[in-house]
């Protein structure tokens, strides 16, 4: 089995250094690399090519958002999670739409970050559980309204692919998504698939906040 490659960019070398150890102790991940700022980090991307970057939101020497547009530029294929202690919602979004695909806050556990780096690399994105509410009004009025066509609103949907976009608004990962529909984790990524394809949409974040926006809509009394 391949090992997940992740590359650690943090200027605490404590908080690097710990990061490190937790996640080597894991035999489905692989420490690639752990430095303290973007430069060396994109120095090292070429070499390592890693599937999972975590990335210190506090870097000194780095705007956050600019720094995960930086990794994506040198490394496309590459998925950024970003590590913070409590992002202002607005903040989230900003990392978003820079291309970030997950966050794990400073104050989870073990199982969280773990869980997180395994979901991302498996292609899920993830946010904390205590952003999702706010995170997704805030993308429902900023990443979706403004860059999906108003068209898509008229897109018809499978009642399979109905189903998968409200257990993603729920939070699930195509795994979970699977065993609640007895199908199998291919099936589920097809379905994701063609809903992104529908919708217009580039992310998992965007189809949650589409089917919440949706639901707004069609609570809203008339007149």
């Amino acid at each position: 089995m391949q090992r997940t490659r992740v590359l650690i960019i943090d200027d605490n070398r404590l908080m690097r250094e710990g990061l490190s150890a937790l996640l080597k102790a894991q035999p489905d991940l692989q420490v690639v690399g752990a430095v303290a700022d973007l430069a060396a980090a994109l120095r090292q991307v070429p070499e390592v090519t890693p599937h999972v970057v975590l990335v210190d939101a506090g870097l000194g020497s780095c705007d956050g958002c600019r720094c995960v547009e930086q990794i994506r530029e040198s490394a496309p294929v590459a998925r950024v999670i970003v590590m913070d202690l409590l992002p202002a919602p607005e903040e989230v979004v900003a990392y978003v739409k820079a291309g970030a695909k997950g966050f794990i806050m400073k104050d989870a556990t073990v199982e969280d970050l773990v869980g997180t780096v395994r979901s991302v690399a498996r292609g899920s994105d993830v946010i904390p559980a205590v952003l999702t509410g706010t995170l997704l009004s805030h993308i429902a009025q900023d990443a979706v309204v403004h860059q999906r066509p108003a068209a898509a609103d008229g897109v018809r949907m499978t009642k399979r692919e109905q189903e998968v976009m409200q257990l993603i608004t729920e939070g699930m990962d195509n795994r979970a998504i699977a065993q609640r529909l007895g199908v199998a984790g291919d099936t589920v990524k097809s379905h994701v698939r063609n809903i992104l394809e529908k919708l217009t949409l580039h992310s998992r974040l965007a189809i949650a906040a589409h089917s919440r926006e949706g639901d707004a809509a069609r609570r809203k009394p008339s007149g």
